[in-house]
């Protein structure tokens, strides 16, 4: 197995998984305890909606502030305060008095600091590793994060089932001082050797420079409006409709949407094995739009036609296989296109733009689920319903199974269309890269 041979990366990967371990187990017992209290998907979708609009606004005057400052400071500051707002979680659980928009609330400060930490984080990646490495490490990146994927759901769920919520957010605070610490004593992230600018930039002219860099490179800006528009197809129901219509549709169960997350990241983990331990197809525009589609095409197809778990497991991984190949070409493309002086601008601006939607998508897919689809399938006794009820069957969540097969359609059109945008295809020759 060929892995990264780079020490300070590898404990700089390790430490920031072991972060994000926390925090998505806490992200997953909130989103059960969510439904549960409004059994409502808009409440679910509202979770992450507040996560991401502030880290989009944020985004595009974040980029010149990364670039012009050191990036493990920026990194130990915003984690430190995304630990401080899960501790606001856990005094507030803890006295009987914590309410949905408090999550709200906290979702929306740790949106801010991520997105200061996500460039920084990025940045700091591209200065510890060189560049014929980055593909691997994109590909170990997915791996850590699939897996937590699998683990997540589990472990939350033996841990609310001694310790509660409680118990869920000391192992995230556990977390995070590990994380901490690494950071701070242990690991080095090296600076840009390029002098910096006389006079620091603002953020405006930060931003500003972000988007002309892209206005000169017209295949960087069409990729990330391609994710953008797959961001806004996903975000209609996965991580948004999902948990709210396994948990329908299998009477209530964490169980069952414990084990259809979990299959999810390691779908994602055998993918990322095989980005981090193999040889990536030499087309990466093939490699990114040909497993955008093959995600929507079946796994979606499937998530919204099974009703039994062994149906969901098998659409969980289709949908999740590809989704490191996805990144790995991404970032391939990106690092090699994109001067390392600018890669914190840039990347802010990648964040706004790639990320716009997902709050649109979140936002919309709540609002279809509770107040068009579901009661569509319910009550309407038109032909097409009828067909509907044929396809994805009756009762409460087959609304939701009929967004699926929509997002379907739409993705892996998306993803064909996409493909064929010549400004993209460009990115490959080699004249096109800075």
């Amino acid at each position: 197995m060929r892995m990264v041979n780079n020490k300070n990366y590898i404990l700089f990967w390790l430490s920031q998984s072991v972060s994000q371990l926390g925090s998505s187990m806490t992200s997953f017992a909130l989103i059960i305890w969510a439904y549960k209290q409004t059994n409502s998907a808009m409440a679910v979708s509202l979770l992450t909606f507040f996560s991401y609009l502030p880290f989009i606004l944020v985004s595009l005057f974040a980029g010149s502030f990364v670039d012009a400052h050191r990036k493990k400071p920026i990194m130990l500051w915003a984690d430190s305060i995304a630990a401080v707002c899960s501790i606001a979680v856990l005094i507030l659980l803890a006295s009987g008095r914590l309410e949905i928009w408090h999550i709200y609330i906290v979702n929306t400060i740790t949106g801010l600091m991520n997105a200061f930490q996500s460039p920084a984080a990025a940045v700091s990646v591209g200065m510890m590793v060189p560049k014929e490495k980055y593909a691997r490490v994109s590909g170990l990146n997915s791996f850590s994060s699939s897996l937590i994927a699998v683990v997540t759901p589990m472990l939350a769920a033996f841990v609310s089932s001694f310790w509660g919520l409680r118990g869920v957010l000391f192992i995230d605070m556990a977390t995070f001082v590990f994380a901490f610490t690494a950071l701070l004593l242990l690991i080095k992230i090296p600076e840009s050797r390029k002098p910096r600018e006389s006079k620091p930039s603002g953020v405006l002219r930060g931003c500003k420079e972000g988007f002309a860099f892209l206005g000169q490179h017209k295949g960087l800006l069409y990729l990330m409006l391609s994710m953008a528009m797959l961001n806004f197809f996903s975000r209609l129901t996965y991580e948004n409709i999902l948990p709210a219509m396994i948990l329908a549709r299998s009477g209530g169960q964490d169980t069952v949407l414990g084990i259809v997350s979990g299959v999810l990241g390691l779908g994602g983990v055998l993918g990322g094995l095989i980005v981090s331990t193999g040889r990536l197809p030499r087309s990466k525009v093939k490699l990114i739009y040909a497993s955008a589609a093959i995600s929507f095409l079946f796994g979606d197809l499937l998530m919204g036609l099974g009703q039994s778990t062994f149906v969901w497991i098998v659409a969980a991984l289709a949908a999740s296989i590809p989704i490191p190949f996805i990144s790995a070409g991404l970032n391939v493309l990106m690092y090699n296109t994109i001067p390392q002086e600018m890669q914190g601008r840039v990347f802010a601006v990648r964040n706004a733009l790639q990320y716009f939607t997902i709050p649109l998508g979140i936002l919309l897919g709540g609002a279809l689920a509770d107040y068009v689809f579901e009661p569509l399938m319910a009550n309407s006794a038109s032909p097409i319903v009828a067909f509907l009820h044929k396809l994805v069957g009756t009762g409460s969540g087959s609304g939701m199974a009929v967004m699926f097969l929509c997002t379907s359609i739409l993705g892996s059109t998306a993803g064909i269309f996409w493909y064929r945008n010549r400004h993209i295809r460009q990115l490959e020759d080699d004249k096109a890269r800075v």
